[in-house]
C-alpha cells in the first residue's frame, strides 16, 4: 500500500443498509466515517471497525432540531425547540437556558466492518451484516472511537456509550473479530479513551484510561507537569473489572503545546517495553488542533521511559482529503489514531483524519521501537 491514504470514507458507505433504516425513513447522510479500530482477522486480512456518525439530512423542522435515539423498540426521532437551541456546529446542538449546558447530537454513531487485504491495500468487503450498534439505554445515542486488542485468541474491543445520564465505557468481547458481544458496562464516569494494552503485565489486564471533569485543580507550581485531562492507567483480572493506578501517568507538561492529551493506539509489547501512540490537543479554535505523538512504558507498566511532544509522529495532511474536502466540515486540523498492527519490520496505524475519513499510514519499525 501507498504510505499515507485515505482507505475508506463518507461515500464509500451504503446508507441503504444502515441498521437505522428499519426504523427512520428520514433521508440521512454520513457526517464521518472515521476513528477506526484495527486488528488482524483470523484469516491474515485486516479489519477496520468504522465509526460511522449518521446525521439527518434535515435536522431543524417545524420550529424544532431534531436528534436519533436508540430504544428497546427501535430508533425514535426527538425535537427540541429550535429557538432555545444553538445549531451553529454540524456535530452537536447546545440547549440553552438550562442548569447544565446540555447537547444534543445531530447524527448517532454505529460499527461497520470494513475487511481489508493482509497489507491494507484493497478492500475485501463491507459486512454491513455484522454491524455493531447500540443495544442499551446507556449508549441510547450511540458508540464511539472502538479500539481492539486480542490477547490469547480473544478479541477485546472498548467503545464510548453516549446517552442522557453518563458518558460510559462498554466492553464487547468476540472470537472471531466480527461476532461482538456486548459484557456491558466497565467505566461509569465520563472516559473517552479506555485503550487496552494488547496483551497482559503479569497476570492483569491492562488500560490506558482519560476521565473528563467539568474542573481541573492546578498542579504544584514547581513541578514540570500540568493538569487536565491526561492518560493514566488502570488495572484488571478479567478485562471486565477495572482498578485505577496511581502511576505512571502521562501528563500535560507546562509549556509545551499540547494543553490535552488522550489515548491513540492500544499499547503494543516491543523489544523495550509498551509501545503506544496518543493524541495531543493545541488550544486552537474551538476544536483545536489534533497530533499524534509516541510514549514508551517499561514491561512492568511502572513507569514511562520515554515520551516526545517535540516532533509528531502523525499531524493532520489536508492533501489526503483534498477529493473530499467540501465534506469536512471541522475547522481545524485533526488526525486521531485509533489503530496499529505489525506487518513485517513495519507498522500499520489507523486514523480519523479531519473527523471524516480513514487514514492508513505504514510507519517504519525503527521509527516507533
Amino acid at each position: 500500500m501507498s504510505d499515507d491514504r485515505i482507505v475508506f470514507a463518507p461515500d464509500d458507505v451504503d446508507l441503504t443498509r444502515s441498521p437505522l433504516r428499519r426504523d427512520i425513513a428520514e433521508p440521512t447522510y454520513v457526517l464521518g466515517a472515521f476513528n477506526p479500530a484495527l486488528t488482524r482477522l483470523p484469516n491474515g486480512n485486516l479489519l477496520l471497525l468504522v465509526r460511522i456518525a449518521e446525521a439527518l439530512s434535515d435536522p431543524v423542522r417545524d420550529g424544532q432540531v431534531r436528534s436519533i435515539r436508540w430504544t428497546a423498540k427501535g430508533y425514535v426521532l426527538d425535537g427540541f425547540a429550535a429557538d432555545a437551541a444553538d445549531v451553529r456546529d454540524p456535530r452537536f446542538f447546545a440547549l440553552t437556558g438550562g442548569a447544565y449546558p446540555f447537547l444534543g447530537l445531530t447524527s448517532l454513531s454505529w460499527l461497520l466492518p470494513v475487511e481489508l487485504s493482509a497489507d491494507g491495500q484493497r478492500v475485501v468487503a463491507v459486512h454491513y451484516d455484522r454491524a455493531v450498534e447500540p443495544s442499551a439505554e446507556y449508549a441510547q445515542y450511540g458508540i464511539e472511537d472502538p479500539r481492539i486488542v486480542v490477547i490469547d485468541g480473544i478479541y477485546w474491543m472498548t467503545v464510548c456509550g453516549v446517552s442522557g445520564g453518563r458518558l460510559c465505557t462498554v466492553m464487547y468481547r468476540s472470537d472471531d473479530g466480527f461476532d461482538w458481544r456486548s459484557q456491558e458496562i466497565v467505566l461509569d464516569h465520563g472516559n473517552k479513551d479506555m485503550v487496552p494494552f494488547e496483551g497482559r503485565v503479569g497476570e492483569c489486564y491492562v488500560s490506558l484510561t482519560r476521565p473528563l471533569s467539568d474542573a481541573w485543580f492546578v498542579a504544584a507550581p514547581d513541578g514540570a507537569e500540568g493538569s487536565g485531562p491526561s492518560i493514566n492507567l488502570a488495572t484488571s483480572p478479567d478485562m471486565l473489572h477495572w482498578r485505577p493506578l496511581s502511576e505512571p501517568a502521562l501528563r500535560p507538561l507546562k509549556g509545551a503545546a499540547a494543553y490535552k492529551l488522550g489515548g491513540g493506539t492500544p499499547p503494543v509489547r516491543t523489544a523495550r517495553g509498551w509501545m503506544l501512540l496518543y493524541h495531543g490537543v493545541e488550544k486552537q479554535g474551538a476544536v483545536g488542533v489534533y497530533r499524534t505523538y509516541r510514549a514508551l512504558i517499561d514491561a512492568d507498566a511502572t513507569r514511562v521511559l520515554e515520551r516526545d511532544e517535540s516532533v509528531a509522529v502523525l499531524e493532520a495532511a489536508s492533501d489526503l482529503i483534498a477529493p473530499i474536502a467540501h465534506q469536512a466540515y471541522l475547522p481545524q486540523p485533526v488526525v486521531f489514531t485509533t489503530g496499529i498492527v505489525r506487518d513485517g519490520d513495519d507498522w500499520i496505524v489507523a486514523s480519523g483524519e479531519a473527523d471524516l475519513a480513514c487514514r492508513l499510514t505504514r510507519i517504519e519499525g525503527r521509527r516507533l521501537g
